[in-house]
């Protein structure tokens, strides 16, 4: 009851430092803008001013498609590496971003820019190129497959990587800048059509993940303990892949590409609440959530009049924590 109870509570903590991060970060911007205007803004006390057009219209569509962002691709992190038991997974490095990138740049420099729901077919589509690839790269080796699965990912990533700068090499020197600008990642396309597929899609993946959360469980304790408790692994995992890949291509196609937001926050949230229970997976999302909120706030205001791509500041940040995390685990390795 103690363990629940301080779930429970940090649960309730994370949302209100969810709604906090959302309702402040509405007050950041180029027109300055107080909480007192934002307030009026939500509660709808106030004539529909400029400021509240602004607010309503502008950036708390861009602030809910961040936290959306965050949270799908911190749940994506969580159940790449609950069903790899690998520690450094993540779509970014698992090649699944990088050939959901792909997908949209095919059709941006041949096709042109599409609608959102063209851009995120296209991007599913690549991720489950990619996705394919992984799974027969590693699944041909049955003994090793969780093991080379990592591997596999990073040279996928890499070889997507290049299409997609041969791609934005032979386009049209006007599209090659926006495009460029995509790829790092963006929130300023967010309108409120455009939230429906994401919202829908993180929603479903995370009740289908709560539904398997056993199934999860089991995994933690490798493929032939998973299999005396009667999962099926291979298919289990792939159908998790499949997830996965789902909620980073529709996030990829409204964002562009941002990595190492699913590596670094299943850590940060490992070190209060234990990776197989549903408060975990919901903890991951809304901790991811809230990250990712910070970081677009910090990328329109660390310079003035101009807006940092998310990407560069996702891959800063995450470069760090990934070499945190291999320099803490040689020190374990080496103190055992």
């Amino acid at each position: 009851m103690a363990i629940m109870s301080n779930h429970g509570v940090a649960l309730i903590i994370a949302l209100l430092c969810a709604v906090f991060s959302l309702f402040v970060a509405l007050s950041f911007g180029a027109a300055p803008t107080s909480l007192a205007d934002v307030y009026h803004s939500l509660t709808f006390s106030s004539e529909a001013s400029f400021t509240s057009r602004i607010i309503i219209e502008l950036r708390m569509p861009r602030t809910l498609l961040a936290f959306l962002a965050g949270s799908g691709l911190a749940i994506a992190g969580l159940i790449l590496q609950t069903v790899t038991r690998n520690p450094l997974a993540d779509p970014y490095l698992f090649g699944i971003s990088s050939g959901a990138s792909l997908g949209v740049v095919v059709l941006m420099a041949f096709v042109g820019i599409g609608a959102g729901i063209v851009l995120s077919a296209a991007a599913l589509i690549g991720s489950l190129v990619a996705m394919g690839l992984l799974i027969l790269i590693a699944g041909s080796q049955r003994n090793a497959q969780v093991e080379s699965m990592l591997l596999a990912g990073v040279a996928l990533s890499f070889l997507f990587s290049a299409f997609t700068s041969l791609l934005l090499y032979w386009s049209d020197p006007q599209a090659v800048a926006a495009i460029l600008f995509w790829t790092l990642g963006s929130f300023a396309r967010a309108q409120w059509p455009s939230l429906l597929l994401p919202a829908l899609v993180i929603i479903t993946c995370t009740v289908i993940m709560l539904g398997f959360r056993r199934q999860l469980n089991a995994m933690l304790l490798g493929d032939e303990s998973a299999t005396t408790l009667g999962v099926r692994v291979h298919r289990f995992r792939i159908l998790m892949l499949i997830l996965s890949s789902l909620i980073t291509a529709v996030l990829v196609a409204m964002c562009g590409g941002i990595g190492f937001v699913g590596l670094m926050v299943p850590h940060i949230v490992r070190f209060f609440i234990s990776q197989g229970s549903s408060v975990g997976l919901l903890m991951t999302g809304l901790v991811g959530g809230i990250f990712m909120v910070w970081v677009d706030v910090l990328a329109r205001s660390l310079l003035a009049n101009q807006e940092l791509p998310i990407g560069v500041i996702t891959a800063a940040i995450g470069s760090l924590f990934f070499l945190s995390i291999l320099y803490f685990r040689k020190r374990q390795l080496v103190g055992k």
